[in-house]
């Protein structure tokens, strides 16, 4: 019996952009993932399964070979920092930038930096590569707040428009990457599955 293929999708504004890529790759939901509490889902393909989960995990599932391939932005990537992942395609949707910010004027500190992020390990590096001491405040939303109430100097996080940080009297800085939406494999089901990932593969590249 065939094993069947299964893709890790992040849930959110990457599986809106995901799904009409995969329906151009010829694979459809056999349900409306939006109208369900599922978390696992057939296709019009006996052999493809879709796994929706929150984005910061799906490289978790692929790693560890629950899921055989995953969509997930480059950002969690970065953080998630794994030389166990494939990563054979730009899918080229989600697209945006992970930047530094602060508020418009400030005087930065001589000594240690204050930086506030959900990406700690990104941020980590980021300013060990630029020299600089910093101490990072781990936060999971509304990161514009960290400078405007004093708990930190900068924040690292994504830039779409920029809108919500002039908002908040915010500007953006250095550009720490560029990101986008990657198709990632686990490495050992690119070995035992090779032929069927890469006609998926090829299939999404064409659309990308």
């Amino acid at each position: 019996m065939t094993q069947p293929l299964t893709i890790a999708l992040s849930k959110g504004r990457i599986l809106d952009d995901t799904l009409p890529l995969l329906a151009e790759a010829g694979i459809h939901p056999a349900e409306d993932i939006h109208k369900s509490r599922k978390l696992i889902f057939d296709t019009n393909h006996d052999h493809i399964k879709l796994v929706v989960i929150r984005a910061t995990d799906v490289p978790t599932y692929v790693e560890y070979g629950a899921a055989d391939l995953g969509v997930a932005g480059k950002d969690v990537l970065m953080e998630y920092d794994s030389n166990n992942l494939c990563e054979p395609l730009d899918l080229n949707i989600a697209t945006c930038r992970l930047m530094t910010a602060a508020i418009k004027d400030a005087v930065m500190p001589q000594g240690r930096l204050k930086v506030a992020t959900k990406f700690v390990n990104t941020a980590k590096r980021y300013f060990a590569e630029q020299g600089r001491q910093v101490d990072i405040i781990k936060l999971y939303g509304a990161m514009e707040l960290a400078p405007v109430t004093g708990l930190a100097h900068r924040i690292v996080d994504i830039v779409e428009t920029g809108n919500t940080l002039k908002a908040n009297g915010l500007v953006p800085m250095e550009l720490i990457a560029d990101v986008s939406t990657r198709l990632i494999v686990n490495e050992s089901s690119f070995k035992t599955k090779y032929d069927r990932i890469k006609s998926l593969v090829d299939a999404l590249g064409k659309e990308t």
